[in-house]
């Protein structure tokens, strides 16, 4: 009898799970977390004094979403990295796990988006983490009116299902969990009907031109297949971190903090261009 509650449909032909030995790259986020460890002491030694040392908060608001069994704690490191380079920085509002349906987060994060536009006055740049990406990449498409760009890390857009045997078992838990009553996570028709298929034709919708995206990826990722992650309509960026490590990674946050600043001045190009053009 097939285990497998994940749809087929979510693990086209041109993909596939990575393999088990592949996991051993996962290993790489004490290290990684080492190396985020030692950015931060010498970020705060080279810390402006309190007299000078306020940030201007100029660039574009950021909204964090974390990724699969993740919570808004898993991006802080991220999030204290651009409030140094001058970002507000939001909570996707997932302070534990990101285990529910994905269709009510990524409504969720809809309302989180119009809240903070209305208080900002601006779009809302979107980094987000392995199914924080895809989900970013979704509400993106829906609503370009909140959104000026998308960064995914890690994030298997093309091919959600093809993804490390351990997840399964994690869903197979959450599947169980919700036929004995407990609410608030993945069922059945979320990994594997209606509501999973609607949230994986939302992550193939072509993005408007004004929605700038970045998708960044490894080859050293040992949680997904790192060409499931290749979204056509993103300019691809490769590091050499963990999956997990992605969230930690001083050099990942160079990358994502790179791209936001490109999206920016895309951003303001455009919007230069229609005014002379008016």
């Amino acid at each position: 009898m097939n285990k497998n509650p994940v749809a087929s449909f979510l693990l086209p032909d041109d993909f596939r799970r990575p393999p088990l030995v592949r996991m051993l790259h996962e290993g790489r986020i004490v290290g990684e977390a080492s190396r985020h460890a030692v950015r931060g002491l010498s970020a705060v030694r080279t810390r402006a004094p309190y007299a000078g040392g306020s940030t201007s908060r100029d660039a574009d608001p950021v909204l964090l979403v974390p990724g699969f069994m993740a919570g808004d704690y898993t991006l802080a490191a991220l999030a204290r990295r651009l409030r140094r380079e001058g970002h507000r920085t939001y909570r996707a509002g997932i302070p534990l796990a990101n285990m529910g349906c994905t269709l009510d987060t990524a409504e969720m994060i809809e309302s989180r988006l119009e809240a903070i536009v209305a208080r900002r006055e601006q779009r809302v740049q979107i980094v987000g983490h392995s199914l924080g990406g895809m989900l970013a990449r979704g509400v993106a498409a829906r609503r370009p009116d909140l959104v000026s760009g998308i960064v995914t890390m890690g994030s298997p857009v093309l091919a959600p299902g093809a993804h490390h045997r351990s997840l399964t078992v994690f869903v197979l838990g959450l599947v169980a969990m919700s036929k004995v009553g407990v609410s608030g996570v993945m069922n059945e028709t979320c990994v594997g009907g209606e509501c999973a298929l609607e949230s994986f034709q939302e992550c193939q919708v072509a993005l408007p031109a004004e929605v700038s995206f970045t998708a960044i990826y490894s080859r050293n990722d040992g949680i997904v297949d790192w060409r499931a992650c290749l979204d056509p309509a993103a300019a691809h960026v490769e590091v050499k971190a963990s999956h997990i490590g992605m969230a930690v990674d001083p050099r990942v946050g160079d990358q994502v903090l790179s791209a936001l600043r490109s999206h920016r001045e895309e951003s303001v190009a455009a919007s230069t261009l229609r005014v002379a053009t008016a």
